[in-house]
């Protein structure tokens, strides 16, 4: 099988890309960043992730599944959210028009279209694009991702081993209503 892994050489694309290799199957990635350390000694052929649908058709041709890591952490200049959901939509008609039998969308818990966050609606957006592509998939929606080159768990626990004290935002009521929520 041939896979693509969107960001092979990012945080999550790059541990995915290792146990894919690692169970034999052959990886290519579309990155963004073609000048990072590539982990993988040239094993992995890397194509931009320009989302041009023409350019990307081509770089997608023959894979049977992509794996989608992208999105936008953060707004930056041109780089938003908006136009992140547009990307992953260019992103997911050149899988259409490439044949791609498969997508698997790395997403985030509880994504909704109805949130004020736009970290969360372009996410549900995502998922929206992908289901309804009529490709079939799997969306994955971790909680959050940890390990040893994780900044955000890592930051936590730096801080956490550093001060005596350690806050939540607000009064509260909004994790004690999700918490209630989760378990009525």
């Amino acid at each position: 099988m041939k896979i693509a892994v969107t960001g092979a050489f990012s945080y999550s694309g790059k541990f995915i890309t290792k146990r894919l290799m690692e169970h034999g199957e052959k990886v290519i990635t579309l990155t963004g960043h073609p000048n990072r350390p590539d982990p993988f000694d040239g094993q992995v052929k890397v194509y931009p992730l320009d989302f041009d649908e023409a350019g990307m058709t081509k770089s997608l041709q023959g894979v049977d599944v992509l794996v989608n890591t992208y999105w936008v952490r953060f707004d930056r200049g041109d780089n938003t959210q908006p136009r992140a959901v547009e990307n992953t939509q260019n992103l997911v008609n050149a899988a259409r028009a490439a044949g791609i039998k498969r997508i698997v969308n790395i997403s985030i818990a509880n994504p909704s279209a109805d949130s004020h966050l736009p970290y969360y609606w372009g996410k549900a957006a995502n998922e929206k694009t992908v289901i309804e592509s009529g490709i079939s998939y799997a969306i994955l929606r971790p909680t959050v991702l940890a390990g040893d080159e994780d900044i955000l768990i890592n930051n936590i626990a730096y801080l956490l081993r550093r001060f005596p004290l350690f806050t939540i935002p607000g009064d509260g009521k909004q994790y004690a209503s999700e918490l209630k929520k989760h378990y009525e």
